[in-house]
């Protein structure tokens, strides 16, 4: 089990960006999928993009690909999510998950909140347009 810290949001105006930072502790974060999802008031919890820390294989939401880029450091036990030319829709509380996994998820599981057992306690990102 992994415990999960999220930092990095703020509040952009639309076009900016942000880099969400989520550092684990308690265990490295080898052999896990590990993922962004964000909530906003009022909405279900959804993901945005996730990573295979073995190999760096990744998935995106259509809603983000193109804008989003996440990544890790193994050697920090940190995953990244670079937010470029954020818009009002992206803003939300976003939380950091991961999962124990020897092969990574395939399809929709990437994304799936049930997918992944630990979670962070999330970083509020603002836009204003």
């Amino acid at each position: 089990q992994v415990q999960l810290v999220e930092s990095g949001g703020g509040s952009v105006q639309a076009g900016g960006s942000l880099r969400l930072s989520c550092t684990s502790s308690g265990d490295t974060i080898t052999r896990r999928a590990m993922g962004w999802f964000r909530q906003a008031p009022g909405t279900e919890r959804e993901g945005v993009a996730a990573i295979y820390t073995d190999d760096g294989s990744s998935y995106y939401a259509d809603s983000v690909e193109g804008r989003f880029t996440i990544s890790r450091d193994n050697a920090k036990n940190t995953v990244y999510l670079q937010m470029n030319s954020l818009q009002p829709g992206d803003a939300a509380m976003y939380y950091c998950a991961a999962t124990l996994r020897y092969t990574k998820p395939g399809g929709s599981a990437w994304l799936r909140r049930t997918t992944y057992t630990d979670w962070g306690q999330g970083t509020q990102v603002a836009v204003s347009s």
